[in-house]
Parts: structure tokens; sequence; C-alpha cells
């Protein structure tokens, strides 16, 4: 797991004026647990990572933005490389599917390197 998660949770529960006790309950965890995942000694669950972001009105994926940033350059290589594939009627939206997702990780790419 990355280390800026449980960085990003602890300064966002601050933040936000929360107790680990009070983020914990709105989790339907207990304080410990919480604490587990603030050390970055335990993953989130989705589950939990979907109420973390209602919680502090933020999008999950401000949570995560440097593995997402390390997923998008791993499917980016597997993308480059995916083999041919015989054209039928299954497979008749592939070329359009693969170009768009092409096209999404080069926008974000681009994006994650402005400024």
């Amino acid at each position: 797991m990355t280390h800026q998660f449980p960085v990003d949770l602890r300064c966002a529960r601050r933040n936000a004026g929360l107790t680990q006790a009070d983020c914990g309950h709105l989790l339907g965890i207990d304080a410990s647990t919480l604490k587990t995942l603030e050390g970055g000694k335990r993953e989130p669950s989705l589950r939990e990572i979907l109420t973390l972001s209602l919680i502090f009105g933020r999008s999950f994926e401000s949570f995560f933005s440097e593995l997402l940033k390390d997923v998008r350059a791993e499917l980016s290589e597997r993308l480059a490389t995916l083999p041919a594939s015989e054209e039928h009627a299954s497979t008749f939206n592939r070329k359009t599917t693969l170009e768009k997702l092409e096209q999404r990780l080069a926008e974000e790419f681009a994006a994650d390197h402005e400024g």
C-alpha cells in the first residue's frame, strides 16, 4: 500500500475535527481498527473507502492519487503490448474501446504532469 493514504486519512480526519473514535464509529469500525488504517498496517475495504469519501466530501480517487498514477502507468504499458485479436461479432467494439482507453490514459497522464 502507498504511504499517501494513511497520511491523507489522518490529515482529513484531523482537519474535520473528528477523533479516531468518531471516524471509526461513522465507518462502522472501532478506533483501534482506524488506527491501523492511519498507520498503514491495514488496507481499507472498498466500502470503507466509499464511506470515507462521503464523510469528508471528497472523491475516493483523491485518497489514492499516488496509487492511481502507478496503475495508469502499468495499464498503459499493458495496453501497448496487448496482443492482436481476430475480429468477430463479439469483439466488434474492441478497437473503439481500446482507443478510448488509450486516449483517457494519455489525457490523465498529461493532467498529472501539468504545472
